[in-house]
């Protein structure tokens, strides 16, 4: 058996050799325990730390912005990414140990995220560069087709007319992906909300609604628009992107329903928010999979059996400029029986 002299030594030869640094501060709030690998990210000797109250973080260059983070009395965080400088970003936990009930002090794990950073960093620039280059000849071949398929320079039969058809819609497909490629580095680069001017989102419903009256037409859905009697207050956003929101689940609503389904869009007056909900009779998303709707790239297995079009980002790019708004999103679905998705708005 080993007793507890063992234990305590070798629990220090683990919290020596964590790659992770450590801090524990006491009752007073002052360092009792530091580990090598804190020393090192922060480049400062175990002996000029040890004992000192973390107010005299802000004496050390690299151990001001901790002490700004976690304050005088160490507040709680679950992973908080802290930027030391360009070359230095680190993850921050910092949690309350206790013993029988009665706070003994403070855990603080350091870790470095740098190099994935910089690698999150360098794949978005790529993704952005590519789309930028694709965009371009990709809008004069859109054109190019257009032309061809209006007849304005020559007369086409009907075969040509088919494979023009196909050619374009297949040219609009890559367009919408380099679209919400584009809007994605937006979002991961942090320019997500822009002009915010006082609107009646009723408006920007029904201007996103006359764009798909075809689409549903098509798909032979029964279409339902529900708005309070009582005039809606006006919320502040920004325009193009919420516009993008709705036409996101609205694609989503159409493309994944049944023939001959149903579609539901409400607008409902909280007090101070607005609730938008989407409601469809379509194909649903399986309960094990709930946890991954707002993910990049994320696609529904029985979405995936079916073959409809989607890409998986529509749903990132709405959970991320709603909450850019102060607004919330959420959503409840059933396996072949249908979804709900739905997004509030602060009202102005």
């Amino acid at each position: 058996m080993i007793n507890q002299t063992e234990n305590r030594g070798i629990t220090s030869i683990i919290i020596e050799n964590l790659t992770d640094g450590l801090l524990f501060f006491n009752k007073e709030n002052k360092v009792s325990l530091i580990n090598p690998a804190a020393c090192r990210v922060f480049q400062i000797n175990k002996d000029d730390i040890l004992g000192r109250k973390i107010d005299d973080f802000s004496n050390f260059e690299k151990l001001s912005n901790l002490f700004y983070l976690l304050g005088k009395e160490i507040k709680e965080y679950f992973k908080k990414e802290l930027e030391i400088n360009r070359d230095l970003i680190l993850e921050v936990t910092s949690i309350p140990v206790e013993e029988k009930g009665d706070k003994i002090g403070s855990l603080v794990i350091i870790h470095n995220v740098t190099r994935e950073k910089m690698i999150e960093k360098m794949k978005t620039e790529f993704v952005s560069i590519s789309a930028h280059q694709l965009r371009t000849p990709l809008s004069e071949i859109n054109w190019s087709l257009e032309v061809l398929g209006s007849e304005k320079i020559g007369k086409l039969t009907e075969g040509q007319k088919e494979v023009l058809k196909k050619a374009h819609y297949s040219n609009k497909r890559i367009l919408n992906l380099v679209d919400d490629l584009l809007n994605v580095v937006k979002i991961e680069e942090g320019r997500r909300v822009y002009d915010l001017i006082p609107v009646d989102f009723e408006n920007i419903v029904q201007s996103v609604i006359k764009l798909y009256q075809e689409k549903i037409r098509n798909k032979q859905i029964k279409f339902e628009f529900q708005v309070p009697n009582k005039k809606l207050p006006k919320v502040n956003v920004d325009t193009k992107k919420i516009s993008l929101v709705i036409q996101n689940l609205l694609e989503n609503a159409i493309s994944y329903n049944i023939v001959g389904g149903m579609i539901t869009i409400k607008l409902e007056n909280k007090g101070k928010e607005i609730e938008f909900s989407i409601e469809d009779s379509g194909i649903g998303i399986p309960e094990n999979e709930h946890k991954n709707v707002f993910q990049k790239f994320f696609r529904a297995e029985n979405a995936l059996k079916k073959e409809t079009d989607g890409n998986g980002l529509g749903l990132f790019i709405v959970k991320n400029i709603v909450e850019a708004h102060n607004g919330r999103v959420w959503f409840e679905s059933i396996k072949d029986k249908g979804s709900t998705f739905y997004f509030s708005l602060p009202v102005k």
